[in-house]
């Protein structure tokens, strides 16, 4: 749901005439959720992967194509932020992600008594040898305020466009 919310809050801020859904009418993410912005002449397209266990081995079949990750951590559940972080060292452990951009979000700052970024950073650190040479930036974020929102998707087009020439966007033509 932190995803889908967080895709919510970024069309809802960046596409213009967008109408937002519902928060309280916001799901968790069964399958695949897709989305798509323009930011400073990049085109961000979104799939927002289903967290489910089950769901999780098709996630590299998107790695190879995508320019960035936007990983989000729901730092006020703290029984599960083990269960998080073993899902994202699997995930940059794949070789297609191998230097791509990668923006861990601490979501849900709205929330009293929240893991803040001081707290989570530590935890997803341990294994920092996983991540490698590569554009990182933990940052504090609520979906559903949208605060955070427009700092990580500037910092992510930043990072995208520096990354460019390793990682090259790909031409509609590509797609046929």
């Amino acid at each position: 749901m932190a995803l889908k919310t967080y895709l919510e809050a970024t069309k809802t801020k960046y596409t213009k005439k967008y109408k937002a859904m519902n928060p309280s009418r916001i799901t968790t993410t069964v399958g695949l959720n897709i989305g798509k912005i323009d930011v400073d002449g990049v085109r961000l397209n979104f799939w927002d992967l289903g967290g489910q266990q089950e769901l999780q081995s098709l996630w590299d079949k998107y790695y190879a194509e995508c320019h960035a990750v936007i990983y989000i951590v729901d730092s006020s559940d703290r029984d599960r932020v083990s269960e998080s972080k073993e899902t994202f060292d699997r995930m940059i452990a794949s070789e297609h992600l191998s230097g791509v951009p990668l923006l861990v979000l601490a979501n849900k700052q709205d929330i009293p008594d929240c893991m803040g970024v001081h707290t989570v950073k530590p935890i997803f650190n341990q294994n920092a040898h996983l991540i490698g040479a590569r554009d990182i930036m933990l940052m504090a974020t609520s979906a559903l305020t949208g605060d955070g929102v427009d700092e990580g998707i500037r910092w992510l087009v930043d990072c995208i466009k520096r990354n460019s020439v390793e990682r090259p966007p790909r031409n509609h033509d590509d797609n046929l």
